[in-house]
């Protein structure tokens, strides 16, 4: 289905949601992986990244080393840029490796909040004429919590079951 996946990543733990999932499409699909970090200039700091660029090499080198140990073949860059360029610098990459889809992840709450929020996701897909695979978002357990297979089935059951008045 896939050959060539691009793969935005964000500096959050939920960023691991969205490699698992890649990963999950990857194996499936054989395709070989691009992994994609903006790092966006810090507001009022004159053009200051976020991160320095070690920091930045060294999140996309995680990242890479997580898909690696999965058995995906993967490659990955990072760019500096306003938070309002974040969706043109995600489609431009996905042109430049040639990619198949892009793979974005979901309700991120952080401090970067702005990467993959509604509005960014929108203007993606706006700016492409690419698959937007959406990874999914967490689902959130009380700690301590076990989850059995029935709770995530009724999980599953309940969004899928129409609204009654």
């Amino acid at each position: 289905m896939f050959q060539r996946l691009l793969v935005a990543i964000d500096d959050t733990e939920r960023s691991d949601i969205t490699l698992s999932f890649a990963t999950a499409v990857a194996k499936q699909s054989g395709a070989v992986v691009h992994l994609f970090y903006v790092n966006e200039f810090a507001v009022g700091t004159g053009g200051m990244a976020i991160h320095t660029n070690e920091e930045a090499v060294a999140l996309l080198t995680r990242a890479a080393e997580q898909l690696r140990a999965e058995g995906i073949r993967v490659t990955g860059s990072a760019r500096r840029s306003s938070y309002r360029q974040v969706p043109q610098h995600i489609a431009c990459a996905a042109d430049e490796f040639a990619a198949d889809a892009i793979v974005l992840g979901s309700r991120r709450r952080r401090r970067l909040v702005r990467l993959f929020s509604g509005r960014v996701r929108e203007r993606t897909v706006r700016l492409t004429s690419l698959p937007v695979i959406m990874a999914p978002a967490p689902l959130d357990i009380p700690l301590g919590a076990r989850l059995e297979a029935a709770d995530l089935m009724s999980a599953a059951d309940n969004r899928t079951r129409p609204i009654s008045a």
